[in-house]
């Protein structure tokens, strides 16, 4: 036993840096937080996490059933199957104006993982990411693992999130390879107008090594008037741009875990050589699900649309009722669902039995011991002033959470000037 445990204190436990530099999901965090807190009997209304509150359409999920009956149950090619990929391209073309031939598209499970495996193929040690934020809380820690340093734009409120090109131009150096561009956007609901991305395609003309990565998941979860642009469909944008979507928000298939990339043929076939050796294909299943939902027809027909507007009227009350709140600040969301609010004003302020609110991770701790809500703070986006609201979740939830929400800032000492 003694030479046993001598053996193993001598085992190397060391970790690889680029895993050692990598923060953990801290919207999967809190949501995982919550549910132990629920799971213990405590009330807690949960708001973080980023995934619709509906079943998936009735006709999608028999689609999988399906597969599952006919026996659709085994591998497919790495890449997805045939069928699917010719309907990705027919969607981007109905849909996007983007032209692609199926061995441009490439399948995996989920987007999150097209948007890893697109890092990884183009972005080596020492290359740039640029990434405005506030932003996804995955994209700088895939520039890390790919060896590459996120550089952060920021943006402001009073610009609606969205990147300026003077800022872009600003950065972009010789080492600069990847922008990252989201719209509609997560966390903030922002999208990008054509002529705002057109002037940021003037700046990414003149740098030949730089590339785009267009993630455009929320691309059906859109409010009117606001319209949504596929980068690559921009002149001279195809041939530099990697589009990643999927079926997860606009379908409600987050547990299907099926997304997609389309890009020229080089940068679909190295993403396609890391996904052969690290998971192979998606779901043979999911696979058949997908197909179902690219035929409810254009955007998804009735059944996204539906969600949408259920989303729509949720924003609606959700801004109202903030606004109500002094001191608080807010971009209206022209997409997705999220809010991305200010509550900076209230730093400083000190809560009898809680204590000072020092920065958006305070604060969300204090709303989730005194209200018993569950948010997710700013500065997992890369802007502690702000906190992200998810409102998937149904009206009569949210109505709950903002009541109790309000209550507990009314404690806050003292009163925010206004």
């Amino acid at each position: 036993m003694a030479a046993v445990r001598a053996e193993a204190e001598a085992v190397d436990t060391s970790i690889s840096p680029r895993v050692s530099a990598l923060r953990p999901s801290k919207t999967m965090a809190i949501t995982d937080q919550a549910s132990a807190l629920r799971q213990a009997g405590v009330p807690v209304i949960g708001l973080a996490a980023g995934e619709p509150d509906f079943d998936t359409p009735a006709v999608i999920a028999e689609a999988g059933m399906n597969a599952i009956r006919d026996g659709s149950t085994r591998y497919t090619p790495n890449a997805g199957t045939m069928e699917l990929r010719k309907a990705i391209c027919n969607k981007l073309q109905e849909e996007n104006g983007l032209t692609y031939s199926p061995d441009q598209v490439l399948v995996s499970n989920g987007a999150k993982q097209c948007i890893t495996q697109a890092v990884l193929a183009v972005c080596s040690p020492g290359d740039e990411v640029l990434i405005p934020a506030p932003f996804w809380v995955s994209y700088p820690e895939m520039a890390r693992l790919a060896g590459a340093t996120p550089v952060i734009l920021p943006t402001s409120i009073s610009d609606n999130f969205l990147l300026k090109p003077d800022s872009l131009a600003s950065v972009i150096t010789e080492k600069s390879r990847l922008l990252i561009l989201c719209s509609p956007s997560n966390p903030t609901g922002s999208v990008y107008p054509r002529e705002l991305l057109e002037e940021i395609a003037a700046i990414v003309k003149k740098y030949p090594r730089l590339l785009v990565l267009s993630d455009e998941i929320y691309e059906h979860i859109i409010y009117h008037p606001a319209k949504h642009t596929s980068f690559a469909a921009l002149p001279g944008m195809w041939d530099r741009t990697l589009t990643v979507n999927g079926f997860s928000k606009a379908f409600a298939m987050t547990g299907w875990r099926l997304g997609y990339l389309a890009a020229p043929k080089h940068f679909v076939s190295a993403c396609g050589k890391i996904q052969s050796q690290y998971t192979s294909g998606a779901s043979s299943i999911s696979q058949k699900a997908g197909l179902a939902a690219l035929n409810l027809g254009y955007a998804g027909g009735e059944a996204v649309s539906t969600m949408v507007k259920a989303f729509q009227e949720r924003r609606d009350y959700l801004v109202r009722n903030f606004r109500e709140l002094p001191g608080v600040k807010i971009s209206e969301p022209q997409g997705a669902f999220y809010l991305f609010i200010d509550f900076s004003s209230y730093y400083g302020s000190e809560v009898e039995g809680f204590g000072t609110i020092k920065d958006s991770e305070t604060l969300c701790m204090f709303l989730l011991e005194k209200a018993q809500v569950a948010l997710v703070p700013g500065d997992a986006f890369g802007d502690d002033k702000g906190v992200r609201i998810s409102y998937a979740a149904a009206l009569s939830t949210l109505q709950d959470a903002m009541e109790k929400i309000k209550e507990a800032m009314a404690l806050v000492k003292p009163p925010v000037a206004v």
